[in-house]
């Protein structure tokens, strides 16, 4: 059968370049502004928001963690939709400007609920009284602001380093590549600067002087992030939305399913598959097979006279299929970092033990507790600048040759320090639990320990070397192992693996939570923290961390070698190369060279 060949379509050709009447470095302070303000806006609010829901809606530590676990995992996993939405029908710009929009609307409902007293059920000491529920209305209010946040987030977060890229990406230009490198640089350093304000300035801010203002500081920035970007457009490159790759992904799944009763060509056959003439997939590889019928060609007047799909959910090319099965062939690898992002989603509780430890760093200023998550980024920092700047480049000169440490090693390494974090949480919490009791504080859980919050600070510090070792790596190992084509997905794998494990970390609670209250014992979280078990909590995240560790290795073994950062710089130049040495040794055989059983 003759191989019909496409041609390349629209999102497989490079971006035409744009005149630079638009664009430059004249947009970067506002792009990276509303990212910025979003996320000190956005960041901010989580700390204390456990304190809130608890004092303010009479709601109890289970089901308020469990609110905030929800918030964080659509708020995470909206990001995915938002870049679909922004590659297939609006582009970024407006994306990024209907999600300031939904962030600002999203923080002033907040707002509200702390301005008028009918938002929220009346005073009542959940502590010592048995308070009045919030009514329907009341907690639909509430969510109803989570999630227009949520909403926003998804469509600032996915899209706003590329819209910023956009601007600066002059392809004719040789030396753009040091723009682009400013560019980046100053974003994530905003990114990092915002976050440690969120948990420093807007925390404290709500520490004194209450709600209404600690919700409003945050809905001004939001306000200002919206202002200068929208301030702004018509200094923007607007970029044309294009098919989705989430799209192509679908497409490929429907179609096999479509051909699922056609045979299997011959793993010899040539001919019958869908490919581009400059396709390095001629025909499909033999793992996940089933995937193999969405490129065969069925019925040749499915293709028209000039190499086009007449119907694009009928027939995939065999490059569409290989980007599937690559996709499918990382997902266990990267199952195995949920389980960190579980041990991350514990701020709640990490947030009532410092209420409840001596914060003072000196004896007039003591430390918020909402703002302890600030050493877990610094943790990440401190371990990025020693690895970078002096573990590799001394183990380099002890060798002499450059060292390279693995992607796979750096993952499990990340996923060692994610369990040792959790122990390490759950002796400080044994500790802390033993002295507010031997204190006399059993029933006052508001009672202060003698014992300093800084002990707190060594688990923030290993979730942040076990963050700066697995989620660095995962990213290297999903753009080395993916296809080019694939870089979108491989930007959202590291957050949709943040979004499952907050759902998870949110299954984990509840379980733990009407299991140990059963028969009238007091659960293992406890409103009142002293006579709850968090200690017990800890450990039981400390050994799924372990057994999720033996899950990690079993994976890595399964996988196999992957390219990192050899001699290859990606998937593809590996392909590249592969397909050069068989070309070269099926001219080989046709030379009398070598032999059938060599190229193979």
């Amino acid at each position: 059968m003759e191989v019909f060949v496409e041609p390349t379509n629209q999102m497989e050709q490079p971006l035409s370049v744009p005149r630079r009447k638009k664009g430059g470095l004249i947009t970067m302070p506002f792009i990276i502004a509303n990212e910025a303000l979003e996320k000190v806006a956005s960041y901010g609010l989580l700390p204390n928001m456990i304190l809130y829901l608890m004092m303010d809606y009479h709601i109890g530590i289970a089901e308020g963690t469990n609110i905030l676990v929800f918030w964080s995992a659509a708020t995470n996993f909206l990001p995915l939709v938002g870049a679909f939405i922004s590659d297939s029908y609006l582009g970024r710009f407006l994306t990024i400007g209907f999600g300031s929009i939904f962030s600002l609307l999203g923080m002033v409902l907040l707002f509200l609920t702390s301005v008028f007293p009918q938002a929220k059920p009346p005073y009542c000491n959940i502590m010592k009284e048995h308070c009045k529920s919030p009514t329907g209305p009341q907690y639909a209010f509430l969510i109803s602001s989570f999630f227009i946040m949520s909403i926003g987030a998804g469509g600032i977060r996915p899209c706003s380093l590329a819209f910023g890229a956009d601007q600066v990406d002059q392809r004719s230009n040789p030396n753009n590549v040091r723009v682009l490198e400013r560019f980046f640089s100053w974003y994530y350093a905003s990114t990092a600067i915002a976050v440690i304000i969120a948990f420093t300035g807007i925390v404290y801010i709500q520490d004194h002087a209450g709600w209404k203002v600690g919700f409003g500081v945050p809905a001004i920035l939001m306000f200002l992030s919206a202002l200068f970007f929208f301030l702004a457009s018509p200094l923007y490159i607007k970029q044309k939305p294009t098919m989705s790759l989430f799209t192509d992904i679908a497409r490929v799944i429907v179609v096999a399913f479509k051909n699922r009763n056609l045979a299997y060509l011959s793993q010899d056959s040539n001919g019958g598959y869908y490919h581009k003439r400059d396709s390095l997939h001629s025909k499909p590889t033999k793992n996940l097979r089933f995937l193999n019928k969405a490129c065969i060609i069925r019925n040749p007047q499915d293709i028209t006279p000039d190499g086009e799909v007449s119907d694009r959910w009928t027939l995939c090319t065999v490059a569409q299929v290989e980007d599937l099965k690559a996709l499918i062939r990382v997902l266990p690898l990267w199952s195995s970092a949920i389980m960190m992002s579980i041990n991350v989603s514990q701020g709640t509780f990490q947030f009532l033990q410092a209420k409840s430890m001596d914060r003072h760093i000196t004896p007039g200023f003591q430390f918020s507790a909402g703002s302890f998550g600030m050493f877990t980024i610094v943790g990440v920092v401190i371990w990025i600048v020693l690895y970078d700047r002096v573990i590799i480049p001394l183990a380099s000169n002890l060798k002499g040759k450059p060292v390279h440490v693995g992607v796979k090693v750096r993952m499990g390494l990340g996923l060692v320090f994610t369990f040792l974090a959790m122990v390490v949480a759950a002796i400080v919490e044994h500790i802390r639990r033993r002295k507010a009791i031997a204190s006399g504080h059993l029933d006052n859980p508001k009672g202060v320990v003698h014992m300093s919050a800084m002990w707190l600070v060594p688990q923030h510090f290993l979730n942040g070397i076990a963050e700066a070792l697995n989620s660095v790596a995962q990213n290297e190992f999903y753009y080395t192992e993916l296809p080019k084509s694939m870089s979108s997905i491989a930007t959202a794998l590291t957050g949709l693996g943040l979004a499952v494990g907050n759902l998870l970390a949110s299954l984990i609670l509840n379980i733990v939570d009407d299991v140990t209250s059963k028969g009238g014992k007091q659960s293992w979280l406890s409103n009142n923290i002293n006579q709850g078990h968090f200690d017990s909590y800890y450990w039981l995240l400390a050994i799924m961390s372990a057994v999720n560790l033996f899950y990690f290795l079993l994976c890595s073994w399964a996988y196999g070698p992957c390219v990192d950062g050899g001699i290859f710089k990606n998937r593809d130049e590996r392909e590249e190369l592969e397909e050069e040495e068989l070309s070269e040794l099926g001219n080989g055989v046709k030379n009398g060279e070598r032999s059938k059983e060599e190229v193979v």
